[in-house]
């Protein structure tokens, strides 16, 4: 360890020149977009700090083994707080809600062993992310360095894609998103942005780093339980009211509904008083709805609400209420952060679901899955489980996206995605309706979503 310590020692001052170069200003982009800024980040094998600084932390601690490059990041970086410690020597005597890795676990005589070290300063939300070259780029690195486009390094472990996610599993770690980057390192004016923006995302096998994103194995015997609550946008729904609430259970440390009616035709709004009056028992909210749409709705249920954790039910019932307790024992235990109904698992009654809105459901949750990095089969799926502290960090980073969702199902799926959020799809059993007629619209509807994927893309998979 003495020799790689003296290797780094002396290259320190050139890292000043080398920290410039393309594929470094690409790289700290690319973390800016991953880790949200604000928050509390580590960074181990920090070097000069510039990729720590460059996710604008509100508190951030970078750490090096090499005292030449501390010493330079403290100049760099004033307002942030580096320290001289070897990573796999390092204890952490606080939490922090990012853990950066950036280039160094092919650097690490053991990495199994720095990733179980950094479980000290993980709580059970820390986001672990690092990066590491593809193996299919070694030559052509080797060759760089030897040119002396690259800099020099000592011997490295070259890791697979496989291989550090096994690592991370046999150090408590369980992996969200795997993303790979960057195709062209060289700046090379028109060209270098079509092969990293537009080609990399198409052709992830050819990337030269891969990024990936991690959180500590949720441990459910910890997890407490939680206020509930369950909002029911309902427009034209005046047949289905008293069921919602009969049959939608308490759960957790108490379970309130909110009804948002949404400018119904029919006497929805009579209907929920009269519901209401008649379970006084129940801790229920009812709503007028201000906006236009389901979103407009759910956005609304949702700044009244006071639960800890946040329910969308459809008002059709075409999904049982009665299956709401899987969605918050889910969300309770650790294993998802947003919770997602799938109706393509189960069997449908009849009339369920017509075969080409099947056929659209499919197509679209194979989109959605490649543009969000996890695995979600049906985004169309009305019911949506997240805790309320993350909604309102979506809330708060909503401007990213925009006001463009008449739906809500994608402003949510698109917000936790950018958040790094750990999506679970969640089996129900879905019904046919049995009052009242869909207020979804397929054909224009379809083209809506067909425009929001385009829309995604450009912001979560073709970023600039």
């Amino acid at each position: 360890m003495t020799d790689r310590r003296a290797f780094y020692e002396q290259r320190a001052a050139l890292r000043v020149k080398e920290t410039s170069r393309y594929y470094q200003r690409l790289l700290r982009r690319q973390y800016a977009f991953w880790v949200p800024p604000g928050l509390r980040v580590l960074e181990l094998g920090c070097g000069l700090g510039d990729l720590l600084a460059a996710v604008k932390p509100a508190r951030g601690l970078g750490v090096d083994f090499s005292p030449a490059m501390v010493a330079l990041a403290k100049e760099r970086h004033p307002a942030l707080e580096f320290a001289v410690a070897d990573a796999a020597e390092f204890s952490p005597s606080e939490k922090f809600d990012y853990i950066l890795l950036s280039d160094l676990v092919n650097d690490l005589p053991d990495v199994q062993a720095v990733l179980e070290r950094l479980q000290a300063a993980a709580h059970p939300r820390t986001r672990l992310v690092l990066n590491y070259f593809s193996n299919l780029w070694r030559p052509v690195l080797q060759a760089g360095e030897k040119l002396g486009l690259k800099a020099p390094t000592l011997l490295q472990s070259w890791l697979s894609t496989d291989d550090v996610t096994n690592l991370l599993h046999l150090a408590g770690w369980e992996v969200i998103k795997t993303d790979p980057r960057i195709t062209w390192p060289v700046r090379t004016p028109l060209w270098d942005s079509l092969c990293n923006r537009w080609l990399a995302p198409l052709v992830p096998h050819f990337c030269l780093t891969v990024g990936l994103i991690a959180r500590p194995k949720p441990q459910p015997s910890a997890r407490p339980q939680y206020r509930c609550s369950v909002v029911i946008p309902a427009r034209n729904e005046a047949g289905n009211i008293e069921e919602a609430i009969r049959r939608t259970p308490e759960m957790g440390l108490g379970t309130e509904i909110v009804f948002i009616e949404g400018h119904s035709q029919d006497d929805t709004w009579e209907a929920i008083g009269r519901a209401v009056a008649k379970h006084p028992q129940r801790n229920i909210k009812v709503l007028k709805q201000k906006s236009r749409g389901k979103g407009g709705a759910v956005r609304e249920a949702f700044a009244a609400a006071t639960g800890d954790v946040l329910f969308i039910l459809d008002a059709d019932l075409t999904m049982p209420p009665e299956e709401l307790p899987k969605f918050y024992e889910a969300a309770r235990s650790g294993t998802a952060e947003f919770v997602n109904g799938v109706r393509l698992v189960y069997p449908m009654e009849e009339e369920a679901m017509q075969f080409l809105n099947m056929i659209a459901n499919k197509a679209f949750g194979l989109s959605f899955s490649w543009l969000l990095g996890q695995k979600l089969k049906d985004t169309l799926c009305g019911t949506k489980v997240l805790f309320r502290e993350d909604y309102l960090a979506i809330e708060k980073n909503r401007a990213y996206f925009g006001d463009f969702d008449p739906f809500g199902d994608f402003d949510l799926i698109f917000g936790a995605a950018k958040l790094n959020l750990r999506m679970v799809d969640l089996p129900i059993r879905y019904r046919a309706r049995t009052y009242g007629q869909t207020n979804i619209r397929r054909w224009s509807h379809g083209w809506l979503l067909l425009r929001m994927v385009l829309f995604a893309a450009r912001r979560l998979k073709f970023i600039p």
